[in-house]
């Protein structure tokens, strides 16, 4: 319920933005908007004209029955001496007010009510009479009995005479002319509201199938590998003869020039990979035969001191160089996409195999195990498991200062997935080479990376000792190849493939490797697909 209130909060602040709002919606509200204007301009027009229309109307019937209050109203019966009464006059129609003032005086008034008799008027509806100016001008009062307009005029005897029509028949016509006005209009709003939805969402549906182009284009893994960008926006779309198809030919044109460009870069990367898998290969043989003369000599040959630790130099940067060019063969391996040897792996008792070895190596570390009850299996290619735990158990080692305590974990996650987490307290990674930290030949310090070399004088010349070299360059010789022999022993040269092969392998496997880092804590945490799950091959 919360995760549904907050997307209906974002849902309703996103209304509030029309500048989120998608273009057909701010089409459609313009043109309503637009017919709105129209409709009420219409109306407007038509009310002020039938309102000026049924006024005129109204005032030449209230100018004609004023005309028969003061001329054609009858005497008293047995007076005929006296003045004529309005309220007499014969032909006025249902609802007409007559009255006649003299003096300032209301002698008379009264009005003809629904039955055609006469209706008198109250005292206030004399008050408003009175107040009336005799002008002849028509204009609008409020009686007892409506709204009438009303009309004040000077007889020919010298009495006032005031004479009024209801206007409830023109505000009724007035009043059924506003509802007609409405409801025709917003029947009209509505179909053409829905007609011109319908019409611009059909005419929107190119620029749709151009968003879903580009949508589509932008989910495809463009960043490595061979990528087939095959996805182009329909010719109906891109013709440019128009403003949608303007671009859509141009988004075919640049997908065209993008797609070239992928295809340039792919045959790139495939001869670079092709040329390093080559060389790896080649060199393996003369690495392998320099190792072995390396032995036989040190069997065969008698060297002095200095001859020794030159040999052993050249054993150890050539057993480094033979492990540089299997990581190189292993990267290239994974490159290739070969299919892995797949079978159940039992992660619980690889992770203790391989971190009781480095206990061997790295005695000066404390490694501890967090493992579950049960063991943890998976399906995977167990040679190449072992080497991301060897991978990440000795960049921990490498890159941390003796005493730090390194953690192995094994545990099954909630959705089934086998996850192994390696965990040490040392300095941490800096922040800035954390993103690039699975990158190829990637390394933080670079000065760390490669051991120091001391110089080493031609084995000539340490053979023929002084007779070549002076005493002087003799002891710097020796003093430099202590000191490289003594750089070899206590440090460890890094290629940065180490972390490419651990993610190349994991993703081989369908799973991720994630690394979170901070003083004091660095985990490397590689998560695997549940065993029934298929890896990629």
């Amino acid at each position: 319920m919360a995760n549904l209130s907050g997307a209906a909060r974002t849902q309703r602040r996103s209304w509030l933005k029309p500048d989120t709002w998608h273009l057909r919606t701010r089409l459609v509200l313009v043109a309503m908007a637009l017919l709105v204007a129209i409709c009420g301009a219409i109306g407007l027009f038509s009310y002020a004209s039938m309102d000026s229309y049924l006024t005129q109307q109204l005032d030449k019937q209230l100018s004609d029955a004023a005309h028969r209050s003061s001329e054609f109203g009858r005497p008293p019966q047995g007076n005929p001496g006296t003045k004529p009464d309005p309220l007499g006059a014969r032909g006025q129609r249902v609802g007409t007010v007559t009255a006649r003032i003299e003096d300032g005086t209301v002698i008379s008034a009264g009005f003809i009510a629904t039955d055609a008799t006469l209706a008198t008027l109250s005292a206030a509806d004399d008050q408003v009479l009175l107040e009336l100016r005799p002008d002849g001008a028509p204009v609008e009062r409020t009686l007892s009995s409506g709204t009438y307009r009303l009309v004040a005029a000077q007889a020919p005897y010298g009495d006032v005479i005031v004479t009024g029509l209801p206007l409830a028949e023109k505000q009724n016509t007035l009043t059924s002319l506003v509802w007609t006005i409405t409801i025709v209009s917003l029947g009209g709003l509505v179909l053409i509201g829905l007609a011109g939805t319908v019409l611009i969402r059909r005419t929107m549906k190119p620029l749709e199938q151009l968003s879903e182009v580009a949508t589509q284009v932008s989910r495809l893994p463009l960043d490595a590998g061979e990528v087939a960008l095959a996805v182009r926006v329909p010719p109906s779309n891109a013709h440019p003869g128009t403003e949608v198809g303007s671009v859509g030919h141009a988004l075919n044109q640049m997908l065209d020039n993008v797609s070239n460009a992928l295809e340039a870069r792919q045959e790139s990367e495939m001869k670079v990979r092709q040329f390093v898998a080559d060389a790896s290969h080649e060199l393996r043989t003369p690495l392998t035969a320099i190792r072995g003369y390396t032995e036989l000599m040190r069997m065969t040959e008698k060297f002095t001191p200095d001859g020794q630790r030159s040999l052993a130099r050249v054993q150890s940067q050539s057993e480094r160089m033979t492990a540089l060019v299997e990581d190189l063969l292993l990267l290239a391996r994974l490159d290739d996409g070969q299919p892995l040897k797949l079978s159940d792996v039992d992660l619980t008792q690889l992770v203790i195999e391989t971190v009781s070895d480095e206990k061997v190596m790295a005695p000066d570390r404390a490694w501890h195990l967090d493992l579950p009850e049960e063991p943890v299996s998976v399906r995977g290619d167990a040679s190449q498991l072992h080497q991301v735990l060897v991978n990440l158990l000795s960049n921990a080692r490498k890159h941390t200062p003796p005493g730090t305590t390194v953690t192995t974990g094994v545990m099954r996650s909630a959705d089934g997935s086998a996850v192994i987490t390696v965990t040490d307290d040392g300095a941490g990674i800096p922040p800035e080479f954390v993103e690039k930290v699975f990158a190829r030949f990637a390394r933080a310090d670079a000065s760390r990376a490669t051991p120091a070399r001391a110089p080493l004088a031609p084995a000539s010349a340490t053979a023929k000792g002084t007779a070549d070299v002076g005493a002087g360059a003799q002891t710097a010789l020796r003093t430099a190849a202590s000191q490289g022999e003594s750089v070899v022993a206590s440090a460890e040269g890094t290629s940065g493939l180490g972390l490419s092969i651990v993610q190349s392998i994991v993703e081989a496997h369908g799973g991720t490797v994630e690394v979170t880092s901070r003083p004091g804590r660095t985990e490397f945490a590689v998560r695997l697909p549940a065993q029934g799950a298929t890896p990629s091959s």
